[in-house]
């Protein structure tokens, strides 16, 4: 009696500790709720980016395709996104979510530990958010100077509710079966990066190829808006991977350190090989290289120690490199080469984190071995197909209620007009707006050097 009394005294406290409620860490909470501000920045990083690549006629239309997901997104977020892609789905859990928390219900300044133990449930929530903002906004790039906006807010809205949510939830939710399968996606590799490229491939196949285009690429018509939206995309990417530790410890720190080495090592891979090949090292090719790097590192950045980190941004940036100057020879007009660069790296990104991922730089994760890379190559078809199909179908349908891309008029003449109703230079004597309008016409197209034109 007397030992089973001991017995009783002694797990008392570890009874009481476990009834206790979860402490939220102020520390913790500060990191989730910052990355997630630097997440948000990455948006309108993109649109720079993206239209710094495109012909003058057509910035203002492209960078609003970006700018426009943050408010589709971002309300569809609200209503039933996050609980399809995070709350349990009882019998369905393994491939989707149920709508327990719809209309944020029950998403509060508790935490939920499944999650996140030590932040409050709606700052998880947000950070979350701001990854299925940005992620149809990267499809835009395949689909700029001919898509209407009618078609794609369509489009955009379906695709983030029966694609995006679905594979957040099979990869990052505790009854995800990618995650039960032992798939490793630190920050989106999967999720992200390849879920939209898959997305823009198709996307640019249905549309079709751009009118009056002389050459496969254009000459990018705001080089510096292009570097900008790069420098953007970098510094929101430290909060895009460093915060997906949802805490302010080491692992944030591996994170954020790889961050910074793995596109570093990516932007110096491409540039070199733009030097070799073509004795000159353009700030587009810089700007593309490390946006390739950033890309293979996601999944990767918090299970991976600083060296694989380079070794990883390099290999994606020949890849991704290699897969722009091939992709005019396939006659596709992926306008900005969103699979040539997010596809490409992404999966190399998420193949290799099976191969260089250590226990002593995440016990969540495991070492890098055959088995591991085979898992994270059933993750990569998996999204693939499934992004592609779904995409797919969901194009056709939307073309059933309105045309998909926009009048050959509207598109020598340029898609901001036509569908924005602006334009991004006005010259200072010019009172009207038109197609006569001094300045509006077509420039001409030139050819871009292999490597210039990607996304």
């Amino acid at each position: 009696m007397k030992k089973r009394l001991a017995a009783i005294a002694l797990a008392l406290p570890a009874l009481a500790a476990a009834a206790e409620p979860v402490q939220i860490s102020a520390g913790d909470t500060a990191l989730v709720l910052v990355s997630a501000g630097l997440v948000l920045l990455m948006t309108p990083g993109l649109a720079f980016f993206y239209g710094g690549l495109v012909r003058a006629k057509n910035v203002v239309h492209t960078m609003n395709l970006s700018i426009v997901c943050m408010a589709i997104v971002g309300v569809l977020w609200t209503l039933v996104g996050y609980s399809l892609a995070f709350s349990p789905g009882g019998s369905l859990d393994k491939l989707i979510g149920g709508l327990s928390w719809a209309g944020l219900a029950g998403v509060g300044d508790a935490a939920e530990p499944s999650l996140a133990a030590t932040v409050p449930h709606s700052a998880f929530m947000l950070f979350q958010a701001m990854f299925a903002v940005i992620t149809p906004a990267l499809i835009s790039g395949a689909i700029v100077e001919r898509v209407r906006m009618k078609a794609y807010v369509l489009f955009i809205a379906l695709w983030s509710l029966l694609v995006y949510s679905p594979v957040a939830h099979w990869v990052w939710a505790p009854g995800g079966w990618l995650r039960n399968l032992g798939v490793l996606d630190f920050a989106g590799g999967t999720v992200v990066h390849i879920n939209a490229a898959a997305a823009a491939l198709v996307a640019a196949l249905v549309l079709g190829k751009r009118r009056g285009l002389r050459t496969p690429s254009v000459l990018p018509h705001n080089v510096p808006f292009a570097i900008l939206g790069a420098g953007l995309l970098w510094f929101g990417w430290l909060g895009f991977n460093g915060g997906s530790a949802l805490a302010a410890n080491g692992l944030a720190a591996s994170a954020f350190v790889n961050t910074f080495v793995a596109p570093a090592a990516a932007a110096l891979a491409w540039g070199l090989a733009e030097l070799f090949l073509h004795g000159k090292m353009s700030g587009v090719g810089l700007a593309s290289g490390a946006v390739a790097g950033m890309v293979a590192i996601t999944p990767a950045a918090g299970f991976v120690r600083p060296v694989p980190a380079l070794l990883l941004g390099a290999l994606a940036a020949l890849a991704s490199f290699s897969a722009v100057r091939l992709r005019p020879k396939l006659g596709l007009d992926d306008s900005l080469d969103v699979f040539a660069v997010h596809g490409v790296a992404a999966t190399i990104g998420a193949v290799l984190t099976g191969a260089f991922a250590s226990l002593a730089v995440n016990s969540a994760g495991a070492d890098g071995s055959l088995a591991l890379m085979a898992k994270q190559a059933v993750g990569v078809v998996t999204t693939l197909v499934f992004s592609g199909g779904a995409s797919f179908v969901i194009l056709k349908l939307v073309s059933l209620v309105t045309p998909l891309r926009s009048d050959e008029q509207d598109e020598w003449g340029g898609m901001d007009g036509s569908e924005a109703g602006e334009r991004g230079y006005i010259m200072a004597d010019e009172s009207t707006f038109g197609a006569g309008t001094p300045g509006h016409a077509t420039p001409p197209v030139a050819h871009a050097q292999p490597g210039h034109n990607v996304a």
